[in-house]
C-alpha cells in the first residue's frame, strides 16, 4: 500500500499494489495481483478483479465492474469449475476516466487519457484519448476526443 492511501468503509483489499495518493471509495473490492498507479479514484461499490492494471490518475466511477474471464462457468459437466479458466488480463492507461456502472470485459487496453461513458459495456480496446458511449461502447459520434 502506498503512503497517503485513504480508503472507507467496507473495502476488501487483498493481495493488490496500491500506488501512492489514491483513494478508495466505500464497498470496493480490488482482488489479489491488482495492480493500482498512483493518484487514482476508485469511487465506492466498484470491482477490480486480479488481472487489471490501472495507471497513473486513473479515475474509476461508482460501480465499475471489470471482469477477468471471457467464458465464465459455475460447472462444466456436472462438475464444479474451480482453476480451470484462462486469465484475460485488462490495463487502463494513464489519465483515463471510466463512468460510473460502465462494464469493462476482460482482455482490452483502454489508452492514456481515453474516456469511458457512463455505463458503458466496454468490449474492445479502446484508443488513447477516445471517448467511447453505449453498448457496446462506441466512439462518440463526431469523432470526439478528450480534453486536457
Amino acid at each position: 500500500m502506498g503512503r497517503n492511501v485513504r480508503y472507507f468503509a467496507f473495502v476488501n483489499l487483498y493481495g493488490c499494489e496500491i500506488g501512492d495518493d489514491c483513494k478508495i471509495g466505500a464497498f470496493v473490492e480490488i482482488q489479489e495481483g491488482v495492480r493500482i498507479g498512483r493518484r487514482c479514484k476508485i469511487s465506492s461499490h466498484s470491482f477490480l478483479c486480479t488481472g487489471v492494471t490501472l495507471g497513473d490518475d486513473v479515475f474509476v466511477g461508482h460501480g465499475v465492474m471489470f471482469t477477468n474471464d471471457k467464458h465464465p462457468r459455475a460447472s462444466i459437466d456436472g462438475r464444479p469449475v474451480t482453476d480451470e479458466w484462462e486469465l484475460r488480463e485488462t490495463r487502463v492507461g494513464d489519465g483515463a476516466s471510466i463512468g460510473s456502472n460502465a462494464t469493462i470485459l476482460c482482455g482490452i487496453e483502454i489508452g492514456a487519457g481515453a474516456m469511458i461513458g457512463a455505463g458503458a459495456v466496454v468490449t474492445r480496446d479502446v484508443p488513447a484519448g477516445a471517448v467511447v458511449v453505449g453498448n457496446p461502447a462506441r466512439p462518440l459520434e463526431g469523432g470526439a476526443r478528450r480534453r486536457g
